[in-house]
């Protein structure tokens, strides 16, 4: 590896953390086309493979803290995380199965398609009591199940950690507050990226030098994020449909240029 190569590798991890820091999501999606465009990774599967690993990583990372202060469902994480395990699995033996160029158009595609969902405005949930129990199952499981196990397909197709699926998707099923959706996403997107990480891994498609350098600027970038954020918070829903309109425009000319 160059030393070109390494700066540009550090500096997409600082991006994409700070992303995640600053907005609190989505920063994860950006991973795969930096590592093409930018640092030059010539495979597709194995920008995916490096990519869910350290998706996987700066997840862990975020989850510490959030664990702290008890923002965490941990029943119902579990819950969904086991179905979108089962999810990831077979998407990410899909995705390896698929042409590296089609792969790339449909990224380009969900890429578009994510950012136009970021625009709609989030709605927050009204029960912050919300917990799986025998008397409760009935009702969440057959929401988390089959939620969870679709947001594990497309996690593991695209090597992404899905945490813009997860949240709206935690939502839906459990009417839990945005914060502790949040939260929650964070052990589903930990489970999700180790699950299509190691898929890509045993197949010999994940750069490791790559991968270290990518969590080591992710890690520098979350913090900066996270400081930022907070200077501006008044202004954090033009940040985000900022970024979902950079969203939207790069997965708009990865389409086309896959075309």
């Amino acid at each position: 590896m160059t030393l070109a190569t390494a700066l540009l590798t550090l500096a997409s991890g600082v991006l994409i953390g700070g992303v995640l820091g600053l907005v609190g999501g989505g920063g994860s999606i950006l991973a795969v086309p930096l590592l093409v465009y930018l640092v030059g990774i010539g495979s597709t599967h194995a920008a995916i493979g490096t990519a869910a690993v350290a998706v996987a990583a700066n997840a862990l990372v975020g989850l510490a803290g959030h664990a702290r202060v008890g923002t965490v469902k941990w029943r119902c994480a579990a819950v969904y995380a086991i179905a979108g395990v089962v999810g990831a699995a077979i998407g990410a033996e899909i995705g390896k199965a698929i042409d590296g160029e089609r792969l790339l158009m449909l990224f380009g595609l969900l890429m578009i398609g994510v950012g136009a969902a970021m625009l709609r405005p989030r709605k927050g949930a009204a029960n912050p009591d919300v917990r799986l129990s025998r008397e409760t199952a009935w009702t969440l499981l057959p929401r988390l199940v089959p939620i969870g196990l679709g947001t594990g397909l497309a996690a593991g197709f695209f090597g992404i950690g899905g945490g813009f699926l997860i949240v709206p998707g935690l939502i839906a099923a459990t009417a839990m507050p945005l914060s502790f959706a949040v939260g929650t996403s964070l052990v589903v997107v930990s489970a999700l990226g180790l699950a299509t990480a190691v898929s890509y891994a045993v197949s010999g498609y994940v750069d490791w030098p790559v991968t270290a350098l990518l969590v080591a600027g992710g890690a520098a970038g979350a913090g900066a994020g996270i400081l930022l954020g907070r200077k501006l918070t008044s202004r954090k829903n033009m940040l985000e449909r900022l970024f979902a309109l950079i969203v939207i425009a790069v997965g708009s000319y990865i389409a086309i240029a896959a075309l």
